[in-house]
């Protein structure tokens, strides 16, 4: 597996999604502090990518969504620019950027969505984005679902991903593995001779030497 055209995402953990003080707070997001710390040490241990993908709102709520602009307008003014404390941006030691990551904001659920991770992993070569963070109903399922629609193979840590409910946290697995993404175990990632098979690349390739007609 060439681990350089691999990339880590780690989305949204932050203190206002993990810290049970704050009304964001997804309940399991916590529990999985430890184990991502594991799995970003051994992705910058193999030269794969690190970028850390988060929530920053504007101090006036213009970039807030609406669905949770009423609870930060009521007082809870989560993920200020600058911020400290349980509603803040601020993140535990295991998730602070170290030279050679990547940070990015992104304005609603995908990591995706209007920012430029795309460019930079296209500029960058790689092939296969692994998904951890939280919450995975949400930021984990809608990246991998762009993923995948911008042809990335798309490798999920199940106990690196975080939901309120394990209920949640299984069907939502069940359907990104549905749908073609490969889920793992942290245990199994950092295992030496641990490998995914380059999907999208095969399927390029097939179609690249067939010379049926599009019509």
């Amino acid at each position: 597996m060439d681990w350089k055209k691999t990339a880590l995402i780690v989305i949204d953990m932050e203190n206002a999604f993990i810290d049970p003080a704050s009304p964001l707070c997804i309940k399991n997001a916590l529990a999985t502090v430890p184990t991502c710390g594991k799995v970003i040490e051994k992705a910058r241990e193999r030269k794969t990518p690190v970028f850390f993908v988060n929530r920053v709102y504007r101090k006036n709520g213009s970039d807030v969504e609406f669905t949770r602009y009423q609870s930060w307008y009521d007082g809870n003014r989560y993920l200020a620019p600058d911020s400290t404390g349980p509603l803040s941006i601020d993140v535990p030691v295991e998730f602070k950027p170290q030279k050679g990551d990547y940070c990015l904001i992104k304005p609603r659920f995908s990591a995706f969505f209007q920012t430029e991770l795309d460019l930079i992993l296209r500029r960058l070569g790689i092939r296969t984005v692994i998904l951890t963070g939280t919450t995975t109903p949400n930021c984990i399922r809608t990246t991998c679902y762009d993923g995948l629609s911008l042809d990335y193979n798309i490798l999920i840590v199940e106990d690196c991903c975080s939901s309120n409910t394990d209920e949640i946290q299984r069907v939502n697995m069940e359907d990104m593995e549905r749908v073609g993404a490969v889920i793992t175990s942290a245990e199994q990632f950092l295992a030496d001779d641990f490998e995914v098979k380059d999907y999208a690349a095969e399927i390029q390739n097939r179609v690249q030497a067939d010379e049926t007609a599009p019509e």
